[in-house]
């Protein structure tokens, strides 16, 4: 097995795991996104909403592939 080949493995098994803990990580990724708002003054409140939430979906759909 190549070395892509490990990192593609890995990868996957990252993306299985972030699926299996998707709500244990929402909260991060809103935490986060506060933070953006905060530093930014909200200046860039509407795109930091649109980028959580699709971070949160791809965090549900991550397993499904």
């Amino acid at each position: 097995m190549g070395l892509f080949d490990n990192v593609k493995n890995a990868a996957g098994k990252a993306a299985d795991l972030a699926a299996q803990h998707a709500d244990k990580l929402e909260p991060a990724v809103d935490k986060v996104g506060d933070m953006v708002d905060q530093k930014t003054a909200g200046k860039y409140a509407e795109h930091v909403d649109k980028v959580q939430d699709a971070a949160k979906k791809a965090l549900r759909e991550s397993g499904r592939q």
